[in-house]
Order: structure tokens, then sequence, then C-alpha cells
């Protein structure tokens, strides 16, 4: 008998989502828990037992057949841990679902994109964030087409790029300070390069101090260029999360 797994708040082989695979002639099939399969592929989920309804390998999970040996063997390379296996067929592999489950879907992640969106973003001239139905709206003459293996705010960046050929938009820049001595100053500037300061002096303890917006995609490496220039005796402290006026813009 195969081994179940019965996440937490879930019923033993309801919910069922099919995930397929085709290798070597011969079709392979795993048991999902519904809307799991996506959290896994985003990396939201890593609890592959939150995730499969069963580690068994089926030809065909509505019949209950399960695959041959042999033919896992032959399709899989002589790999035979069928827990790996079902980790290639989750990211491989296609998800069986209805049209009409593909549509709710597709809505669902659209509608969390233009959230996102709405909550992360800016017009660069006024520093006022658009609404949600504006972003919809931008969306949908932008003709953005939603990637559904990619989680919304994994497209938040493209999905920007291509909206600026219909309105002005732009990622809320974040607002540091950063703090090293006098004598990283030119090095540092230069790497920083690019980045517009919004105020600039020295302490009385020789130390220069810089007030700048940057992009939150930057701060790992600005933070990083930090403690390598200054051998750790800079530092860079978050002031505000966002530059945003909270009044919603409008058209």
């Amino acid at each position: 008998m195969s081994r179940i797994n019965t996440p937490t708040n879930q019923k033993l082989l309801t919910n069922v989502a099919v995930v397929r695979i085709k290798k070597a002639g011969k079709r392979f099939e795993i048991a999902c828990y519904k809307n799991k399969v996506l959290s896994w592929r985003q990396g939201i989920e890593k609890d592959i037992d939150e995730v499969l309804q069963s580690h068994t390998l089926f030809a065909n999970v509505s019949k209950g057949q399960t695959a041959k040996k042999e033919d896992i063997a032959k399709a899989f390379d002589g790999v035979t841990d069928q827990t790996e296996i079902c980790k290639i067929i989750l990211q491989k592999g296609d998800l069986q679902v209805s049209d009409k489950e593909r549509v709710a879907q597709q809505g669902a992640l659209f509608k969390d994109l233009a959230t996102t969106l709405s909550n992360k973003c800016v017009n660069p001239d006024t520093k006022r964030p658009y609404s949600i139905s504006m972003i919809e709206k931008a969306m949908k003459e932008c003709h953005i087409a939603i990637k559904p293996n990619k989680s919304a705010k994994q497209q938040v960046r493209d999905t920007v790029l291509k909206l600026q050929a219909s309105i002005s938009i732009e990622i809320a820049r974040m607002q540091v300070k950063l703090i090293f001595p006098v004598s990283c100053t030119k090095p540092m500037k230069k790497e920083l390069s690019g980045i517009s300061f919004e105020k600039e002096g020295t302490t009385d303890e020789g130390e220069c101090v810089i007030i700048a917006f940057i992009d939150p995609g930057d701060y790992r490496n600005i933070e990083e260029s930090i403690r390598s220039v200054t051998k750790g005796k800079g530092s860079m402290e978050l002031l505000t999360l966002k530059e945003v006026i909270e009044e919603e813009e409008t058209l």
C-alpha cells in the first residue's frame, strides 16, 4: 500500500491535482493537493509532504494504476527514490487543470500582481501610488501576459518595464543613510555611481554621511560594497521603506 501524507486541515485523497510528465514513451502522474503545486514551484512551500498526497508514481491517478518499476527505471535513468522522482515531475510536469480552473487561477494571479504593483510602485513624477484599478486597466491595455509558474512578486520588475510604455511608473525607492570614514569617500562614491544623493556631509568624528534614495533591488549590493570598501567600518541604515506620497495618483 502506498504511503499517504495528510497535511494539516487536508482530507485524505480529496481535492486532487494531477501533475503529468511523459518520458521514454510512458506517462507518469503524481497526486498532489490543489493550490500546492504552484506554491512549490514558486518556492513558497518547502515541505514535499504538504504537496504530495502520495509518494507513489502512477501511470493513471484517476484509475489508481501505479507505474511499473521497469518503466520508472528506464525513464528516470535508474533513479529509484520515488520522492526525488516526484520532485522532478513537480518541477517539469504539466499540471492538469480544467479550463474553468485555469481561468480562475489566472484571474487571481492577475489581481494579486496588480495589488503588488500598487503597493510597491509609484508615479516617479508625483511620487504617488496608483490604485489597483488603475494598474489593472494599464495591464490590460499593455496586454500583460501572466506567467502561471511565477509568483506575483517574481513578475513585478518585468511587468513594470512593460507598463512604462503606457504609464509613468517605477518601483518606489528606499531612503537610506550611508555612514563611512572620510578616507573611504572616493572609493565609496565610485561604488555608488549612478545613485543620486539627497544630502551629503561630514561629522566631527571624521565620518562621511550620505542620504540617498535607492532601488530596493540594489540594497544588498550596496550593503556589501560598504562592508567591503570600508573593511567593516561603514554602515547603512534604512530610513524610509519607500519614497511615496500616500495620496493615490489620478489620471
